[in-house]
């Protein structure tokens, strides 16, 4: 094991409604539980007009971030679809490529989304085919584990939390999971 004292918190938190606050808020909980937190590109920003070139530097600046952290805690809460937000899956994908250890989460609304193929079916339909493999509306192969998300994700995660909460967007409640598990981890 080794020592953490900063976790980055990647997730589509700073598209939420009242980010700021929610930010601020999985901020304060990170520092409650004794580390520094790293959450994203936000400040020192040169750019300060919506542009490639400000893209290009959050992209720079996030990594640079990421670099720097000692963990991460990933929210995983599906975002603008059945899986994770893209962006926090590169991010993902970029700690473990650092060697970084990984702790994720994900809300749903309902025990029925807990795992892809019930959030793929609900959304696109989906049903099998004739030799049992789930395939979507369009009859691609759902990738059918029986798990909360994508198995790279999943498997990435040193402890993976699903939680059901009447309000998905916004429950820190596996942030709080999770800090408790990186915590038992960097003993």
């Amino acid at each position: 094991m080794r020592r953490i004292t900063s976790i980055f918190l990647a997730g589509p938190d700073r598209w939420f409604p009242e980010a700021d606050a929610h930010l601020a808020q999985a901020a304060a909980m990170i520092e409650l539980a004794g580390f520094t937190p790293l959450i994203g590109a936000g400040e020192g920003m040169i750019e300060t007009e919506r542009s490639e070139v400000m893209a290009r530097e959050t992209y720079a600046k996030t990594l640079e971030t990421l670099r720097g952290a000692d963990a991460v805690v990933a929210n995983l809460t599906p975002w603008r679809g059945v899986g994770a937000d893209p962006g926090t899956a590169f991010e993902v994908g970029f700690a473990a490529a650092l060697g970084k250890p990984v702790f994720a989460f994900l809300n749903l609304a309902s025990e029925d989304e807990a795992d892809v193929r019930g959030r793929v079916e609900a959304q696109f339909g989906a049903s099998p085919d004739k030799t049992g493999v789930w395939r979507d509306g369009e009859g691609c192969e759902i990738e059918d584990y029986g798990l909360p998300e994508n198995l790279m994700l999943w498997a990435e995660a040193r402890r993976f939390y699903v939680i059901v909460t009447p309000e998905p967007i916004g429950d820190l409640t596996g942030l709080e999971l999770c800090l408790e598990a990186v915590g038992l981890y960097s003993e």
